[in-house]
């Protein structure tokens, strides 16, 4: 039977739904009163005689009769279907300190956001603050209270969990010098998700107790032989592996590769045979093979590779030349036209494609077709100042729902790239989401694909598509398929990355950059990039801008 506490939390979550889906504020009020009653009372109403609960101050008939169905049945069925008309992210949404039930309602209705990783994406991209009541601090401390959060969850973003795990190798190989301490596992094969960072160390598992145990930052959960587990107290699991000094190349090779990457090799050669003090590059040498960076030790099709001789040379981040794909104040932009040209340029690069939002797309200041004429006004003036360095005028057009882009074609004829994205209605059957897309590579201004799946990593799975199909209509239409940057985007998945080489379709590492900080993530973006054997050739952003503008050249013919 339902307590005070949980009569009075069924009540103020019911209070809180109804604000946000914007029904009887009256209604929800008394609920909202009605709960803070319940929890005041001294005694509980599980022992109160059912007829004196509806006298009691601050209750009434209509409460009185919910108190009793909560009472006798342990449900209550008004806040069950209002349940079932919301989100579950939206509920998600009350655990974020600064998040009312009405600003909830604002960005649910006004951003279509339904996912705290949505929010987490839009605070990146600077557009609470074109709401109405959310000013720069409150989108500051939303996106800290939520980047908080997930921090709990116990999976993380690559990105997310770099910096300590670099810190925490370098802080072990001076704890433990001269011993060799070298980051493994999922971190090494810089996978999207990292569950736990996981770490080799040429010593005993003994002695690796005793040293770590005087770090107050780690608390042992579990120890064996084989491994070590701790707990960070940034809430991150670290697992590390004794291993001895002669054994320690065996140990990095076992532990970075995945299961099936290591089950293939040891079929063709045993690890275990290898000498002692045998390195990873050994190990390869004496399997007849090509060494096989850690981001390609995932599958058996590697192996083949390396064997062959054939493993192509790995993109780098310094391969990109160009910014491809960026925000700016003209939509929901952090910086200025200007000044992220002015960053990009002091950064080396030889270019900046800007892409503003389209006119669709409202909740971040889309472009209005005389707002356009006025940008390509101060992108010419801009390109008089700066030349060489050039910026590109872009667009990133919304894909209806017809598959159609957000211009007329005499419009979109103006600019010199077009990235065609989804941006609203993206609950979709395959169905829908195909034919949707497949007009949109099918239109003829259409340059490039952006984030062709619409998914947030650990937030939002994104709408099903064919890859395989998509691929092939835009080796047919000579589309380019963005590798949106993002670290909660890389989007195209890179497992696709050799189907979409295979068919001689160019890829596009772009940072979707808001601000000139965004510059950076080309780099996790080219990490992604790496784990799909994709080469520079390939890379539409690794163009130099004469490059570019050729090719753009060809696009229009």
């Amino acid at each position: 039977m339902l307590d005070n506490y949980a009569i009075a939390d069924n009540f103020s979550l019911i209070s809180k739904l109804m604000d946000i889906q914007g029904d009887n504020s009256f209604k929800a009020k008394s609920f909202s009163s009605a709960a803070f009653t319940v929890e005041k009372l001294p005694v509980q109403l599980q022992v109160t005689p059912p007829e004196e609960i509806s006298k009691i101050k601050g209750i009434g008939d209509s409460i009185g009769k919910a108190i009793q169905e909560m009472l006798t049945t342990g449900k209550f069925s008004a806040l069950e279907s209002y349940l079932l008309k919301t989100p579950p992210g939206i509920l998600e949404m009350l655990k974020i300190k600064g998040l009312g039930p009405k600003k909830i309602a604002t960005i649910w209705k006004e951003l279509e956001v339904e996912t705290l990783g949505e929010l987490l994406y839009a605070c990146n991209e600077n557009r609470l603050t074109l709401l109405k009541g959310f000013g720069q601090k409150t989108q500051d401390a939303v996106k800290q209270s939520i980047e908080f959060y997930f921090s709990n969850q116990g999976r993380y973003l690559y990105a997310q969990a770099e910096a300590l795990a670099l810190s925490l190798e370098k802080e072990l190989q001076q704890i433990l010098a001269p011993a060799a301490v070298s980051l493994t596992g999922q971190f090494r094969r810089t996978e999207n998700i990292i569950d736990e960072i996981e770490l080799v160390a040429a010593l005993p598992a003994p002695a690796l107790q005793e040293k770590l145990g005087q770090l107050s930052s780690l608390t042992q959960l579990t120890a064996t032989e084989d491994a070590l587990l701790w707990q960070h107290e940034q809430h991150i699991k670290v697992r590390i592996y004794p291993a001895g000094a002669e054994n320690f190349g065996k140990t990095l090779f076992t532990t970075t590769a995945s299961v099936p990457f290591r089950e293939y090799f040891n079929a063709i050669y045993d690890v275990n045979s290898a000498p002692q003090n045998a390195t990873e590059a050994d190990i390869f040498s004496l399997a007849g093979m090509d060494y096989i960076e850690p981001c390609l030790r995932y599958s058996a099709a590697t192996i083949d590779l390396a064997i062959k001789k054939q493993l192509p040379a790995l993109i780098t981040h310094k391969d990109i030349k160009g910014i491809i794909h960026s925000h700016s104040t003209w939509s929901d932009g952090e910086h200025t036209l200007q000044q992220m040209a002015v960053k990009a340029k002091e950064q080396g690069f030889e270019y900046l494609v800007i892409s503003d939002h389209s006119r669709s797309a409202f909740y971040a200041n889309g472009l209005s077709i005389e707002r356009i004429q006025a940008q390509h006004a101060e992108i010419d003036e801009l390109n008089k100042q700066l030349a060489p360095f050039r910026i590109f005028k872009s667009i990133e057009a919304d894909i209806l729902n017809d598959g159609s882009l957000d211009y007329p074609d005499e419009i979109l004829a103006t600019f010199d790239l077009v990235i065609a994205s989804v941006h609203s209605n993206l609950k979709m059957n395959e169905e829908k989401a195909m034919a949707r897309l497949l007009k949109a590579i099918e239109n003829p201004y259409t340059t490039i694909l952006g984030h062709m799946t619409g998914r947030l990593l650990l937030s939002r799975n994104g709408y099903p598509v064919n890859h395989q199909q998509i691929i092939d209509a835009c080796a047919a239409n000579n589309v380019v398929i963005e590798i949106n940057a993002h670290p909660r985007r890389l989007d195209i998945d890179w497992e696709w990355i050799p189907y979409a080489m295979d068919k001689n379709v160019l890829l596009s590492i772009d940072p979707d950059a808001h601000s000139t900080d965004g510059f950076h993530d080309i780099y996790y973006g080219t990490l992604a990039a790496r784990k799909g054997r994709l080469t520079a050739a390939h890379n539409l952003s690794s163009f130099s801008a004469a490059e570019l503008e050729a090719f753009i050249s060809r696009k229009k013919k």
